[in-house]
């Protein structure tokens, strides 16, 4: 049995980071799949391993993990021998580029895209109330990251430099649900050519199309 398990449903942004990491880097694992929104009502075996309930839990051996990115990282420099190579990069200057495009995606690209995701796509599933202000605000930071991200990629064919890495990877979830789910937001990307060319490029890898297949099965148990 595999040592690797991660704990999570294919669907949840976090979840869908890690397995596309672990299908790169060529890492048997076990998925167990849970319910995204059970929290502390989840099985008591599971609230053994994650206590709060979080929907993500990677376990390698003894070693416990509930972010993605650091997750992700972890992969990468764990199993850095086999399968995909460049995902953390060669040398300390592209890794301090590659990481410096993760902190870009988590803290100025994932704020705006999760809440227009979750606005957008989800409010209006469970007839949540959708705030029009918080909305605009997002939509604008969205438009300003990606001019940021068109001319880079007027350089570069992708983030950190020639080659796909966890720069890119990081992003494929929360840009999957703005380009199937939400068309006004599709829009912002297909009216910059650099960010759409990105974007077909690292959205049709084999690896990220497995994990989208894997969010067409069946949903959580645990």
């Amino acid at each position: 049995m595999a040592s690797v398990r991660v704990f999570g449903s294919p669907a949840s942004a976090e979840v869908a980071r890690v397995l596309t990491c672990l299908f790169e880097k060529e890492v048997d694992f076990q998925l167990i799949r849970i319910d995204t929104y059970k929290g502390k009502e989840r099985k008591p075996d599971y609230l053994k391993l994650q206590p709060s309930g979080e929907s993500l839990t990677y376990e390698d051996g003894k070693n416990t993990l509930v972010d993605s990115r650091a997750i992700c990282l972890h992969i990468a420099s764990s199993y850095n021998d086999q399968g995909n190579k460049d995902l953390l990069g060669n040398g300390t200057l592209e890794r301090a580029s590659i990481k410096q495009w993760l902190r870009t995606e988590s803290q100025i690209f994932d704020p705006p895209s999760s809440t227009l995701v979750f606005y957008l796509a989800f409010a209006p599933l469970e007839g949540l109330d959708i705030e029009e202000e918080e909305v605009k605000k997002r939509k604008n930071e969205l438009e300003k990251v990606l001019n940021i991200y068109d001319k880079r990629l007027d350089e570069v064919g992708f983030l950190a430099g020639d080659k796909f890495t966890l720069a890119d990877l990081a992003h494929l979830p929360n840009i999957h649900r703005l380009m199937t789910m939400v068309p006004e937001c599709a829009a912002m990307f297909k009216e910059r050519p650099n960010v759409m060319k990105w974007w077909e490029a690292i959205s049709r890898r084999p690896k990220w199309t497995r994990v989208v297949e894997l969010q067409k099965e069946a949903p959580a148990v645990a």
